[in-house]
C-alpha cells in the first residue's frame, strides 16, 4: 500500500530540516518538499541535495518571482497598502502565493496534507491554513509547532540542533546573527534574538552588518539620483524609459532604493493572533514604487474615487496582513481598486537621496490638473467664478449655525 503523502514548506533552516525527517518518522509519509523562489537569491544554493539527504522523496523549487510581483505585489500596491501607518506587507503578500503553490503540488502529487514550520504564536501560521482552507478545504494541514509532541521533543533549539546532528541534518546555528529573517523580492525582514527589546537600536553603526538590501543612510552616496518611473492604469511598465516587466522592475528599484539607504522601517507592529512584535524591515523598491504611485495619482485620480479607495486602505492592509487574500470581501476590494486606477497613467520623476524619496515632477496625458482653473493669476478659461464659493460657503455653513444655535440655547 503507497505511503500517505505530504507536502511541506521547506526552507533548509534549521525548524523546516528538523521537521521534515520528524514528519516522515512520525506520519511514515512520502515527505515532498517544496521551495518558492520569491526573491531569496544565494538563500536558495544547495537547497534541493539538502533536502534530499534529510530525507525527501521529491523536490520542488519552482521560480514564482514573476506571478509574485505581477499578480501579488502589483494588485497590492494599486490599492496604496500599508499596515499601521508604515508596513509594505512584504512577508504577508508572499504567504498565499506559497500556500497557493502548495496547493497544486498537493493535488498534482496526490497528497492528503501540507504542512509548514510557521510557529503556535505568529501570523504566518493564519496565512498558509486560510488560502488553504479557501483553494482545496480538502487537503489537510499539519502544523508541527501547535502539536503537544513536537513542543515536548524540542522545547528549545538545543534540543533541535542535537536532532539535528544525531541524523546528520546540516545546520547552521549560532549566536553570530541572533535573529530570524525573511527574504523575498519585496523586502527582507528581521525578528526575534536581540530585537525583542523595543529600546534596541539596530540602526546604530555596530549593527550596521545586519542589514542586507541597503546601506544606511549615512553611509549613501552625498550626489541624489533622479529616476523616472512611467505607469500605465496604476502599474509600473517603465523606468527611465525603458520598458520592463513587474519582476524587472522590482530587481531594479531595489538596487537604486538600496544604494541610497531607502526603506528601512523599524516599528512594533500588532499580530493578528493577539500580541505585539518588534520588526525591521528592508523595502528598497517597494518604497520608491509606493511613493511614485502615490504621486502619480494625485494628477490622475477622482477625488472622490481617490477618497473612497484611500477610506479603504487600512481595511485592505488588513486583509492582507491577517491572510485572507483569497477571501471574497478581497476579491471584491481589489475589483474596486482596479476600477480606480485606469487613468493612472503617467510619469514621476523622484530625487533619490540618503534615505528620502523626493518628489521631482509629474505628467500625464490624463492629467485633471488645469493650471488656468488652479491659477491665482486671471481664469482664461473661466471655468471657475470666485463669485460661486460665496454660496457654497453659505450651504455648508447652515448646519454649523443650526447646531451652535442649539449649543447657545442650552447654555442661556
Amino acid at each position: 500500500m503507497a505511503k500517505e503523502k505530504i507536502v511541506l514548506a521547506y526552507s533548509g533552516g534549521l525548524d523546516t530540516s528538523v521537521i521534515l525527517k520528524w514528519l516522515k518518522e512520525t506520519y511514515d509519509a512520502e515527505i515532498i518538499a517544496f521551495t518558492a523562489d520569491i526573491g531569496q537569491k544565494d538563500e536558495l544554493d544547495g537547497l534541493e541535495a539538502k533536502a534530499l539527504a534529510t530525507g525527501a522523496s521529491k523536490v520542488y523549487i519552482d521560480d514564482l518571482r514573476a506571478e509574485f510581483a505581477k499578480d501579488f505585489i502589483y494588485p497590492m500596491f494599486q490599492a496604496g497598502t500599508l499596515y499601521e501607518g508604515q508596513y509594505l506587507l512584504g512577508t504577508s503578500i508572499a504567504r498565499p502565493l506559497i500556500a497557493k503553490r502548495m496547493v497544486d503540488i498537493a493535488r498534482a502529487e496526490g497528497a492528503t496534507a501540507i504542512a509548514h514550520g510557521a510557529t503556535g504564536k505568529g501570523n504566518d501560521q493564519v496565512r498558509f491554513e486560510l488560502t488553504a482552507a479557501a483553494l482545496a478545504p480538502e487537503i489537510g494541514v499539519i502544523a508541527p509547532w501547535r502539536l503537544e509532541a513536537f513542543r515536548e521533543q524540542f522545547p528549545g533549539r538545543a534540543e533541535m540542533i542535537a536532532y539535528a546532528e544525531k541524523h546528520g541534518i546540516p545546520v547552521t546555528a549560532s549566536a553570530a546573527k541572533p535573529y530570524s529573517t525573511d527574504r523575498n523580492l519585496l523586502h527582507i525582514s528581521f525578528e526575534s534574538g536581540m530585537l525583542e527589546d523595543p529600546w534596541f537600536d539596530p540602526s546604530s553603526e555596530e549593527n550596521e552588518e545586519m542589514y542586507v538590501l541597503s546601506v544606511s543612510p549615512e553611509r549613501a552616496p552625498d550626489q541624489a539620483e533622479y529616476v523616472e518611473l512611467t505607469f500605465e492604469q496604476g502599474n509600473c511598465t517603465a523606468i527611465n524609459g525603458k520598458e520592463m516587466s513587474p519582476l524587472e522592475a522590482m530587481e531594479l528599484l531595489n538596487e537604486l532604493g538600496g544604494k541610497h539607504g531607502i526603506g528601512r522601517v523599524d516599528m512594533v507592529e500588532n499580530r493578528f493572533v493577539g500580541m505585539k512584535s518588534r520588526g525591521v524591515y528592508e523595502t528598497p523598491g517597494g518604497t520608491i514604487l509606493f511613493t511614485a504611485h502615490r504621486k502619480m495619482e494625485s494628477l490622475t485620480m477622482d477625488r472622490e474615487v481617490m477618497h473612497l479607495r484611500d477610506s479603504l486602505i487600512a481595511k485592505y492592509s488588513q486583509l492582507v496582513y491577517n491572510g485572507f487574500w483569497f477571501a471574497p470581501e478581497r476579491l471584491a476590494l481589489q475589483a474596486l481598486v482596479t476600477e480606480s486606477q485606469k487613468n493612472v497613467t503617467g510619469v514621476v520623476r523622484l530625487k533619490l537621496y540618503k534615505g528620502n524619496v523626493i518628489g521631482a515632477g509629474v505628467k500625464s496625458p490624463v492629467s485633471l490638473y488645469n493650471p488656468d482653473i488652479a491659477t491665482m493669476e486671471a481664469d482664461p478659461s473661466q471655468a471657475y467664478d470666485q463669485g460661486d464659493a460665496t454660496g457654497f460657503i453659505r450651504l455648508n455653513a447652515l448646519r454649523l449655525k443650526v447646531s451652535s444655535g442649539v449649543e447657545q440655547s442650552k447654555n442661556q
